[in-house]
């Protein structure tokens, strides 16, 4: 996609600093860190998110991702990281090429995680049962 941000930075048109490439996936810089040692894993061919993204491809992102993350933790200093991926606009994709990130935390870095709320197990049970029926 020549509009694509990501798909630039593959083709070099523009500038990243890259930590990992291989034929079929690149790792560099988020340019608007969360975290210092924020990272990208993207896969170098186009897809719009992780659930468009040929299962091999995915799991060779997510197997980079695992590759790179104890050397980002090294660099940052830190001692867990968030793998996460976004699918779609309202989960807060805001480029529409498949990345994973690799965001380094700290015990004291003020990051919250997404909060959960109590649900009755009927509810539960009833969206399970809706899952299994659309598989």
């Amino acid at each position: 996609m020549s509009d694509c941000i990501f798909c630039k930075i593959v083709n070099k048109e523009i500038p990243a600093d890259i930590v990992y490439e291989d034929n079929d996936i690149l790792a560099f810089m988020d340019i608007r860190p969360t975290a210092p040692g924020h990272t990208l894993v993207i896969p170098k061919k186009h897809f719009t998110n992780l659930l468009e993204t040929p299962a091999e491809l995915a799991a060779k992102s997510i197997n980079v991702a695992q590759k790179i993350a104890p050397a980002v933790l090294k660099a940052a200093d830190a001692p867990a990281c968030v793998f996460s991926n976004n699918c779609g606009g309202p989960a807060g994709q805001m480029v529409f090429h498949t990345h994973v990130h690799i965001i380094p935390r700290r015990p004291d870095d003020g990051m919250h995680a997404w909060g959960g709320h109590e649900t009755p197990a009927e509810e539960i049970k009833t969206m399970a049962e809706k899952i299994k029926a659309a598989l």
